[in-house]
């Protein structure tokens, strides 16, 4: 009985050794690709997407999936809003932008999850616990005000969030409620940009509706703060 329980005893730790050294190789991997995207971000411009996709039938699926990678790459997701307004129009850049921009969220979320796994307590750190129990307090509400702070990058948001006990659902509507008026500007003016380049007419009315949704993007935020204080 002894010999068995040593032996069940070493498997598991052997299988927790795995899993870690598995979960630090993502992590390795992850860096390594984020790093090669910075270094080329020059390529990365929202025409050179929308020419690379917007040829083929399966545009759509094509972006989702780009605005998935992109999303755990630290690209910004405003260069995919304007893509998608560039590529799909005002109506399903909106659509599909929003899609995608959840979407990256939760992949970031469910890949801070998995390398994270018990590695990092956030609670034992004093200075961060108040803002655990503000997110445990507020639920989606929270997701969503610091979705609306421009300076905080989307993807540093999702993994920051993702080590958090903030549950998945809360955290995808949260997402996708303080990410959209940043979506419906940039797609809009992506739209317009499209429409003046190629000499169309129907320029002024996706501009006034993306600036309309910027400032409102931008408004919020400083409204809540006066708010709470």
């Amino acid at each position: 009985m002894i010999n068995k329980s040593r032996a069940r005893a070493g498997s598991a730790a052997a299988d927790r050794s795995r899993n870690r050294a598995a979960r630090i190789v993502v992590l390795i991997l992850l860096l390594a690709a984020t790093a090669s995207i910075l270094h080329r971000t020059a390529g990365l411009d929202p025409l050179s997407i929308s020419a690379a996709i917007g040829a083929y039938p399966a545009a759509p699926l094509a972006f989702l999936g780009l605005h998935i990678v992109s999303s755990l790459l630290f690209v910004p997701r405003t260069a995919l809003a304007i893509t998608a307004g560039l590529v799909f129009g005002t109506t399903w850049g909106v659509v599909w932008a929003a899609i995608g921009s959840v979407l990256g969220a939760v992949a970031g979320f469910c890949l801070a999850r998995y390398v994270n796994s018990g590695l990092i307590d956030l609670n034992q750190y004093a200075r961060i616990r108040p803002l655990l129990d503000q997110i445990q307090r507020r639920g989606w509400r929270a997701v969503a005000m610091l979705r609306l702070i421009p300076l905080i990058p989307h993807s540093a948001a999702n993994y920051g969030l993702g080590l958090t006990p903030m549950r998945l659902g809360p955290y995808a509507l949260g997402s996708f409620v303080g990410q959209l008026p940043m979506t419906i500007a940039c797609v809009d003016l992506g739209a317009a940009g499209e429409q003046l380049a190629s000499g169309g007419a129907g320029w002024f009315t996706p501009t006034a509706i993306g600036v309309s949704a910027l400032g409102l993007s931008l408004l919020i935020p400083a409204v809540a703060r006066r708010w709470a204080a």
